[in-house]
Protein backbone atom coordinates (compact mmCIF):
# COMPACT_ATOMS: atom_id res chain seq x y z
CA UNK A 1 0.00 0.00 0.00
CA UNK A 2 2.89 2.67 0.78
CA UNK A 3 4.22 1.85 -2.79
CA UNK A 4 1.17 2.99 -4.21
CA UNK A 5 0.48 6.33 -1.91
CA UNK A 6 4.03 7.44 -3.41
CA UNK A 7 3.11 6.37 -6.59
CA UNK A 8 -0.19 8.16 -6.44
CA UNK A 9 1.66 11.59 -5.23
CA UNK A 10 3.95 11.55 -7.67
CA UNK A 11 1.59 11.38 -10.51
CA UNK A 12 -0.14 13.82 -8.78
CA UNK A 13 2.53 16.00 -9.30
CA UNK A 14 3.81 15.05 -12.94
CA UNK A 15 0.45 15.83 -13.98
CA UNK A 16 0.86 19.36 -12.52
CA UNK A 17 4.13 19.93 -13.63
CA UNK A 18 3.98 18.02 -17.33
CA UNK A 19 2.71 21.03 -19.45
CA UNK A 20 5.93 22.39 -18.33
CA UNK A 21 8.41 19.50 -17.70
CA UNK A 22 9.42 18.28 -20.70
CA UNK A 23 6.90 19.41 -23.04
CA UNK A 24 6.98 23.76 -22.22
CA UNK A 25 10.75 23.86 -22.24
CA UNK A 26 11.41 21.41 -24.96
CA UNK A 27 9.14 23.75 -27.43
CA UNK A 28 11.20 26.92 -26.10
CA UNK A 29 14.21 24.91 -27.14
CA UNK A 30 13.34 23.52 -30.11
CA UNK A 31 11.66 26.14 -31.14
CA UNK A 32 13.80 29.09 -29.44
CA UNK A 33 13.32 31.60 -32.34
CA UNK A 34 9.40 30.87 -32.29
CA UNK A 35 9.52 31.47 -28.23
CA UNK A 36 11.59 34.78 -28.87
CA UNK A 37 8.93 35.59 -31.20
CA UNK A 38 5.96 35.36 -28.96
CA UNK A 39 7.30 36.84 -25.79
CA UNK A 40 8.28 40.07 -28.35
CA UNK A 41 4.34 40.82 -28.51
CA UNK A 42 4.86 41.41 -24.60
CA UNK A 43 8.21 43.18 -24.50
CA UNK A 44 8.67 44.30 -28.32
CA UNK A 45 12.27 43.60 -28.30
CA UNK A 46 14.58 40.79 -29.07
CA UNK A 47 16.83 40.95 -26.17
CA UNK A 48 14.07 41.27 -23.85
CA UNK A 49 12.75 38.52 -25.26
CA UNK A 50 15.41 36.29 -25.05
CA UNK A 51 16.20 36.95 -21.31
CA UNK A 52 12.05 36.34 -20.68
CA UNK A 53 12.20 32.98 -22.54
CA UNK A 54 15.30 31.99 -20.53
CA UNK A 55 14.18 32.64 -17.37
CA UNK A 56 11.36 31.14 -17.85
CA UNK A 57 13.19 27.60 -19.00
CA UNK A 58 14.79 28.32 -15.93
CA UNK A 59 11.55 28.20 -13.76
CA UNK A 60 9.76 25.89 -15.85
CA UNK A 61 12.80 22.91 -15.56
CA UNK A 62 13.95 24.14 -12.29
CA UNK A 63 10.27 24.23 -10.17
CA UNK A 64 9.34 21.78 -11.63
CA UNK A 65 12.09 19.36 -10.61
CA UNK A 66 12.04 20.58 -7.55
CA UNK A 67 7.91 20.27 -7.29
CA UNK A 68 8.82 16.15 -8.58
CA UNK A 69 11.18 15.77 -6.16
CA UNK A 70 9.61 17.55 -3.15
CA UNK A 71 13.10 19.56 -2.40
CA UNK A 72 11.80 22.72 -1.13
CA UNK A 73 8.46 22.16 -3.32
CA UNK A 74 6.12 24.55 -1.60
CA UNK A 75 8.20 27.52 -2.82
CA UNK A 76 8.88 26.45 -5.97
CA UNK A 77 5.01 25.46 -6.14
CA UNK A 78 4.69 29.22 -5.48
CA UNK A 79 7.02 30.57 -8.25
CA UNK A 80 5.07 28.48 -10.58
CA UNK A 81 1.72 29.99 -9.36
CA UNK A 82 3.06 32.80 -10.36
CA UNK A 83 4.32 32.23 -13.35
CA UNK A 84 1.02 30.77 -14.41
CA UNK A 85 -0.21 34.09 -13.66
CA UNK A 86 1.73 36.69 -14.80
CA UNK A 87 1.46 34.48 -18.40
CA UNK A 88 -1.89 34.51 -18.55
CA UNK A 89 -1.69 38.60 -18.02
CA UNK A 90 0.62 38.74 -20.92
CA UNK A 91 -0.34 36.03 -23.19
CA UNK A 92 -3.77 35.02 -22.93
CA UNK A 93 -5.43 38.87 -23.20
CA UNK A 94 -8.58 37.66 -23.90
CA UNK A 95 -10.05 41.34 -23.04
CA UNK A 96 -7.79 42.59 -26.12
CA UNK A 97 -9.27 41.01 -28.95
CA UNK A 98 -12.47 42.35 -28.84
CA UNK A 99 -14.52 40.01 -30.65
CA UNK A 100 -15.38 37.72 -26.85
CA UNK A 101 -19.10 37.75 -27.46
CA UNK A 102 -18.42 37.04 -30.95
CA UNK A 103 -17.16 33.51 -30.57
CA UNK A 104 -13.66 34.60 -31.58
CA UNK A 105 -10.21 34.75 -30.61
CA UNK A 106 -11.16 36.61 -27.59
CA UNK A 107 -13.29 33.51 -25.98
CA UNK A 108 -10.40 31.32 -26.86
CA UNK A 109 -8.41 33.10 -25.12
CA UNK A 110 -10.94 33.19 -21.88
CA UNK A 111 -10.56 29.62 -21.36
CA UNK A 112 -6.62 29.50 -21.49
CA UNK A 113 -6.85 32.41 -19.51
CA UNK A 114 -9.03 30.62 -17.20
CA UNK A 115 -6.67 27.09 -17.25
CA UNK A 116 -3.36 29.50 -16.17
CA UNK A 117 -4.98 30.48 -13.32
CA UNK A 118 -6.79 27.39 -12.74
CA UNK A 119 -3.30 25.88 -12.76
CA UNK A 120 -1.79 28.15 -10.40
CA UNK A 121 -4.67 26.98 -7.78
CA UNK A 122 -3.10 23.72 -8.15
CA UNK A 123 0.28 24.66 -7.24
CA UNK A 124 -0.62 26.97 -4.43
CA UNK A 125 -2.65 23.82 -2.88
CA UNK A 126 0.97 22.06 -2.81
CA UNK A 127 2.19 25.17 -1.69
CA UNK A 128 -0.04 25.84 1.58
CA UNK A 129 -1.92 23.00 1.66
CA UNK A 130 -5.87 22.02 2.23
CA UNK A 131 -6.58 23.50 5.08
CA UNK A 132 -5.97 26.56 6.74
CA UNK A 133 -4.05 25.04 9.44
CA UNK A 134 -1.30 24.09 6.92
CA UNK A 135 -0.86 27.32 5.61
CA UNK A 136 1.45 28.57 8.70
CA UNK A 137 3.89 25.59 7.78
CA UNK A 138 4.67 27.40 4.59
CA UNK A 139 4.81 30.90 6.31
CA UNK A 140 7.31 29.31 8.72
CA UNK A 141 9.28 27.15 6.53
CA UNK A 142 8.98 28.20 3.19
CA UNK A 143 11.83 26.95 1.44
CA UNK A 144 11.20 23.42 3.73
CA UNK A 145 9.68 20.54 2.16
CA UNK A 146 6.19 19.39 1.75
CA UNK A 147 7.77 15.62 2.67
CA UNK A 148 5.49 14.23 -0.25
CA UNK A 149 6.83 10.66 -0.48
CA UNK A 150 6.79 10.43 3.43
CA UNK A 151 4.76 7.89 4.43
CA UNK A 152 3.39 8.96 8.08
CA UNK A 153 2.60 6.05 10.50
CA UNK A 154 -1.45 6.33 11.68
CA UNK A 155 -2.51 4.55 14.41
CA UNK A 156 -5.51 1.85 13.05
CA UNK A 157 -9.14 1.95 14.93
Amino acid sequence: MASLSVAIAFGVRLLLVLLFLPFSALDKILNFRGAVGQARQAVHATAPAVVLILIGLCVEIGMSLCILTGTADRAAAFVLAGYCGVTALLWKQFWAQGDFWAGGKGRELFWDFLKNFALAGGFLLITFGTGAGTVQDFLADPLGSSHPYAIADRARP
